[in-house]
């Protein structure tokens, strides 16, 4: 199929462009007929390919942030959904994003609601958008649905933000000891063992073990990288199986230090998502299935579904939550209270607020233990190098 590219002059004599899918010019010239619409021009999109949505940037909750705002902000002021998309789509830089919009105005057009259309993208758009949209289509609460999701988005988007720039400090010092390490071990060290090969003095077993290393890395420097790029791209393939992908999402809430910054970030993005779901109407089952994949750890996925499963035996929810054995009592209290009072969509929000504010606590801890802890490491192999370099001088100018 190709995509047209067509203006035509609608009955109120408003000019009217966008973009339709068929297989020949035909098939868009009925389209337009069928609305009533005077055809002016009608041509394939050249700019158009599918692959944008395959091989094209990926759609982050930067860019559904600021899509939600937009449609939000059109949709409360009284404009009809064609005429937002038509907006959006002329708006929106990512690529991916906007090759998802021009088929889906293709297909509002062709009669679609607005979550079908995106149900047909779901590497653009994630389920839990679509449910919600659907559920704001049929209660009438379209814009109400775009406001809280917009905020989801947005919330989303500064923890992982956070996320990110704690990372970024610790690995530059690594890289930095990384560079210089090599340089000191490849460069640096290989320059002095001749002196102490003429010298025939005993090395220290530090020099021993250092100059056994550089001779390697500069012998087998092709090997070594070899070796190393092959053991990294095989735990890639491992992690991206079944198998693998349990086993590393395991590990993220088992290991001491950042088990509890995971369990945070996986607690605030449980309570965030339960409630805009269950404020929006979405029944309290479905609701779970849709944040148990939001959550992106395969070991708490399963166990939020066998906790949905309980739930739907009559177990209270808050009971099911206690029995998955990740989530704090702090956490089991607050769901007990908001199941018995009927406000456990505020409670959650109030959960999701409070572990937010934990989060960045942490993470700030985390760096500040972090910093000094590779700062200490660096120094200590770099002062192994510099001691291996100078013994053995020292050894020789008091043999002279």
């Amino acid at each position: 199929m190709v995509l047209y590219k067509y203006k035509a002059i609608s009955k109120d004599g408003e000019i009217i462009e966008g973009f339709f899918e068929a297989f020949e010019e035909d098939e868009v010239l009925a389209m337009l007929k069928s609305y009533e619409y005077l055809p002016i021009v009608i041509k394939e999109h050249i700019g158009y390919h599918k692959k944008d949505i395959l091989f094209g940037p990926r759609v982050k909750n930067k860019d559904l942030a600021v899509f939600c705002r937009q449609f939000h902000i059109m949709i409360d002021s009284g404009m009809d959904i064609l005429e937002c998309i038509d907006i959006l789509k002329s708006q929106t830089k990512n690529k991916t994003l906007n090759a998802a919009l021009n088929k889906i105005y293709e297909d509002i057009q062709k009669g679609y609601t607005i979550s079908q259309a995106m149900e047909k993208h779901q590497k653009v758009f994630p389920t839990m958008l679509v449910n919600m949209i659907e559920a704001g289509e049929l209660s009438g609460s379209l814009s109400i649905i775009l406001d809280r999701m917009a905020i989801y988005f947005e919330k989303e988007n500064k923890l992982q933000n956070k996320i990110k720039s704690a990372m970024i400090y610790p690995m530059i010092l690594i890289i930095v000891s990384i560079i210089v390490v090599t340089f000191m071990v490849v460069i640096v060290f290989p320059s002095f063992i001749n002196m102490f090969d003429i010298s025939n003095t005993l090395l220290p077993l530090n020099t021993r073990i250092l100059l056994s290393i550089s001779k390697y890395l500069k012998n087998n420097y092709f090997k070594f990288i070899t070796i190393n790029i092959t053991i990294i791209n095989l735990l890639l393939l491992f992690k991206k199986t079944v198998r693998g992908q349990y086993f590393f999402d395991n590990l993220k809430i088992k290991i001491p230090g950042i088990k509890t910054i995971n369990i945070k970030i996986i607690t605030a993005r449980f309570a965030r998502t339960l409630s805009v779901l269950i404020s929006s109407g979405i029944p309290l089952l479905d609701s779970l299935e849709i944040v148990s994949r939001v959550l992106k750890n395969i070991v708490v996925e399963d166990k939020l579904l066998e906790a949905s499963n309980k739930i739907k035996m009559g177990t209270p929810l808050s009971v099911g939550m206690k029995k998955t054995k990740i989530f704090s009592n702090m956490v089991h209290s607050m769901l007990k209270v908001g199941e018995e009072s009927g406000s456990l969509d505020e409670i959650l929000i109030k959960v999701a607020d409070f572990y937010d504010e934990e989060v960045e606590e942490s993470i700030q801890r985390m760096i500040t233990l972090i910093e000094p802890i590779l700062i200490i490491i660096m120094a200590l192999i770099i002062g192994f190098i510099v001691m291996a370099i100078a013994l053995p001088i020292f050894d020789i100018i008091q043999t002279i």
